[in-house]
């Protein structure tokens, strides 16, 4: 079977039951209780956050939040998080790191809101400093991206120690709708587009951007959640036994490093 296109991954991700960050907390952590509000101005729904045991370890989670129907959708914003969104979600950072706390990310969103009120508060400022807390965190951070991985809003909770996308998953700095809308002022070509944005996991692990891909049922992730929870739960256990065991100092030159690489090519 060839493999299948980025139009076609991006089809399966944008299945409304696809399995959404509050079913893998329910699935991977005990005793979660989940946090609320900025303590600035508000509590953003489509950032979903709190504090739990994965397989015994106390873990800080975080990630975005679209839902499972039209009504939930809206309440969510679509997993579009404002910034009062990224503001919660430091603060958990902040937390994690007061108590040692490991910290797992979620990521499922088309884009931070780019709606005047979020740009008022401040939205680029508070994904920049989301990127920037989150490089100099001196616990470990692993990301996981599970539907969608648009732009900032994806990169605000995408810097970690290890980033591993589902097999389906897409990764990217625009939408292939919106740079089809660019570079040949036709939308109509997303599926050309997405092509030609490498934002595949397979793209992506190539590239060294990712550093796995967590494999998905045959149908998708929304044929069989529970299966697809194991997956993550493994690699999760996994990675956090051999990153827990590094002292501060390697952990964050780890991390500089691993970005700081990124985009480099010998001659």
């Amino acid at each position: 079977m060839a493999p299948k296109t980025a139009y076609e991954r991006m089809q399966l991700i944008k299945n409304i039951h696809r399995p959404s960050v509050e079913q893998y907390v329910s699935a991977l952590v005990e005793d979660f209780i989940e946090f609320h509000g900025d303590r600035a101005f508000g509590d953003d729904a489509a950032i979903y956050g709190g504090i739990g045991l994965l397989d015994g370890r106390a873990v800080t989670v975080v990630g975005h939040r679209k839902g499972h129907s039209t009504e939930e959708n809206i309440r969510y914003n679509f997993g579009m998080a404002h910034p009062e969104g990224y503001r919660k979600a430091m603060r958990l950072f902040d937390q994690a790191e007061k108590f040692g706390r490991p910290v797992l990310l979620f990521v499922d969103t088309p884009g931070a809101f780019c709606g005047v009120g979020a740009e008022e508060r401040g939205q680029g400022e508070a994904i920049a400093r989301s990127i920037q807390k989150l490089m100099f965190l001196k616990v470990p951070v692993l990301t996981v991206i599970t539907g969608e991985g648009g732009s900032g809003g994806a990169l605000g909770l995408a810097v970690a120690d290890r980033v591993y996308m589902l097999e389906n998953a897409v990764y990217s700095v625009i939408s292939p709708r919106g740079f089809a809308s660019i570079l040949w002022k036709d939308p109509s070509k997303e599926e050309q587009a997405a092509e030609l944005l490498k934002m595949t996991a397979p793209d992506l692990l190539g590239f060294g951007i990712i550093d796995g891909i967590i494999p998905e049922p045959k149908g998708g992730a929304h044929t069989d959640p529970a299966k697809t929870c194991i997956a993550v739960k493994e690699v999760l256990v996994r990675e956090l036994e051999v990153l827990c065991t590094q002292n501060t100092r390697t952990l964050l030159d780890n991390r500089y490093q691993k970005y700081r690489s990124m985009g480099v090519y010998g001659g």
